[in-house]
């Protein structure tokens, strides 16, 4: 450009040299980007809130789990070698989809514990070396596993099914084209379970399955020319099912074939639900938009009702209130959903799921949401399942020493207070604890009494003298220790005074929260002679220490 003296000069010093595609290459000053850059962080995070990974399978898990508590399946170590995929085209971590469905078929039976350890260096993590420095310095047990699984993806056979049309026009002043396209993948998994002391396969203990994915696709150009100028428009429609959901599936189901086999119970009840249907979610998701935001808060509320989240009310709460974001998250919590408070798309499947069942046309129809709309269903009994789960044939009585293990699971969250009266009279709360401080826990998990499963557990029960013990726990929609007396607000593991019995505590329990708004469950065992080798090494007797 002309200077002063109208000579043509430089815009650009020799640091900062001319580029061959612009005018100047002058920098810009990052202050001049700070407002524009000052939203990458909100802009950055996802536009949904995540949701919980579920299949068609993932209710038949918990139908599994349930199964084989009433069956008293004692508890099986169990671990699993790396789910191989040879081809290549399903990046997938199968091995951990294997270990959510044991825990998912384990939380109230405790039927799997999985051993977690990796033998291959390539693989191994800041655990597993640690793991391998104590176990040669004698410093830490590992405990063996007595089954293990195996298994790979078999097979990936892409475009199986392939079809393609295309159709065009073309003329003076205007040219369209219509495209569509379909293709099947179809993806196999082969699952064993193997006896880990002997490393072979057990025979008949397999599942060979396949799952269909599918893609497709369709498009529209158009393009024409007014006089000199030219217009293109282009629009298409895609769909690709992703080898994640697919691959979910088939180690859900494999897991639950290989359950039912190894315990011999009839798992196939648990393939038969309504919701195993391959168009169940999607058929709800159609209802669900279908309907306006006040019918779905409605209609969610008015389970929850019937489930005993919320009290029976014949005008709805409104959508922000915080009574229904507690239950909405209580409820969230039981059934295993992401816990936002908030009445989405899967706390409005996970609600009305119940009421939706195959017709014998073989579609999914509404059952019952008519009853539901009304606030006309039947209320939910509030109930606690207290159990003994030590393996001995009989429980209802057990030798002087013997430790005792319990658990309770409760139908929906609510606070858990639980009591043990020992042959001696004493009365001590062993629930909640300094390891389980909290009394709110949420439902269909099984509360274990004491916890096994940690090193050192906050107590244990033993056996003590001759005569009989008795375990009693209590589930409350509320915090009564807000309403009880003082006497009986004690820390746990202290001898409560003042209480006379079980039946006694029962009843203020009652007093402070009302008879329908809590679940009891009282356990009793006799208390047997001890063996003389065993009276020698049971040492002091106490209920609870």
């Amino acid at each position: 450009m002309p200077n002063a003296e109208g000579k043509r000069g430089h815009c650009c010093s020799a640091l900062w040299p001319r580029s061959p595609s612009s005018g100047c290459a002058t920098p810009l000053s990052p202050k001049e980007d700070a407002l524009f850059q000052s939203y990458a962080s909100a802009t950055d995070r996802p536009a949904t809130r995540p949701v919980r990974s579920m299949s068609s399978f993932s209710d038949s898990l918990v139908c599994m789990d349930r199964m084989m508590r009433d069956a008293e399946v004692p508890t099986t170590l169990i671990t699993s070698k790396y789910i191989p995929d040879f081809s290549g085209r399903v990046p997938v971590a199968a091995k951990e989809m294997v270990i959510t469905a044991l825990s998912q078929m384990s939380r109230q039976s405790n039927a799997f514990r999985y051993v977690d350890f990796e033998v291959d260096i390539a693989r191994q993590d800041t655990v597993q070396n640690l793991t391998t420095i104590l176990l040669n310095n004698n410093q830490m047990e590992l405990q063996r596993p007595a089954l293990y699984v195996s298994g790979a993806i078999s097979f990936v056979d892409q475009n199986v099914l392939s079809n393609r049309h295309s159709a065009g026009l073309s003329g003076a002043r205007i040219e369209a084209g219509y495209d569509r396209s379909r293709a099947a993948t179809i993806i196999g998994l082969e699952m064993h379970l193997g006896d880990f002391r002997t490393r072979t396969l057990i025979p008949g203990l397999d599942s060979a399955n396949e799952v269909i994915m599918g893609t497709s696709g369709q498009g529209l150009d158009l393009a024409g020319r007014i006089g000199t100028y030219g217009v293109q428009f282009n629009v298409g429609r895609d769909l690709v099912q992703g080898s994640g959901a697919a691959m979910r599936t088939l180690v859900e189901l494999a897991a639950i074939e290989l359950a039912g086999k190894w315990t011999h119970l009839p798992y196939w009840r648990c393939l038969t639900l309504d919701n195993t249907h391959p168009e169940f979610q999607r058929q709800l998701r159609v209802w669900y938009d279908e309907g306006d935001r006040t019918t779905r808060s409605r209609m969610v509320q008015r389970y929850l009702a019937s489930r005993g989240y919320l009290a029976a009310s014949e005008t709805a709460l409104p959508p922000g209130h915080a009574l229904l974001r507690e239950a909405v998250g209580r409820f969230q919590a039981d059934v295993g959903a992401v816990v936002t408070g908030e009445i989405d798309f899967p706390v409005y499947e996970r609600a009305l799921r119940d009421f939706v069942a195959v017709g014998e046309d073989g579609q999914l129809a509404r059952v019952g949401w008519a009853e539901l709309s009304a606030g006309q269903t039947k209320i939910e009994p509030f109930t606690i399942d207290l159990q003994i789960e030590n393996t001995s044939r009989d429980r209802t009585a057990f030798e002087a020493g013997t430790h005792i293990f319990a658990s309770a699971t409760i139908s929906r969250a609510a606070h858990l207070f639980c009591y043990i009266n020992d042959a001696n009279g004493n009365i001590v709360k062993i629930q909640p604890n300094m390891l389980s401080p909290e009394s709110l826990v949420s439902a269909n998990q099984a509360i274990r009494l004491p916890d096994w499963m940690v090193p050192y557990p906050a107590f244990v029960l033993t056996a003590g003298a001759k005569g009989s013990e008795a375990l009693m726990c209590v589930a409350t929609n509320e915090d009564p220790m807000l309403k009880m007396p003082p006497e009986l607000n004690v820390p746990a593991l202290t001898r409560m005074q003042g209480v006379a019995s079980l039946q006694a505590l029962r009843e203020q329990f009652e007093a402070a929260v009302g008879a329908g708004n809590m679940a009891a469950q009282t356990l009793e065992w006799r208390i047997l002679p001890a063996r003389p080798a065993a009276a020698a090494a049971a040492g002091k007797n106490g209920a609870a220490q």
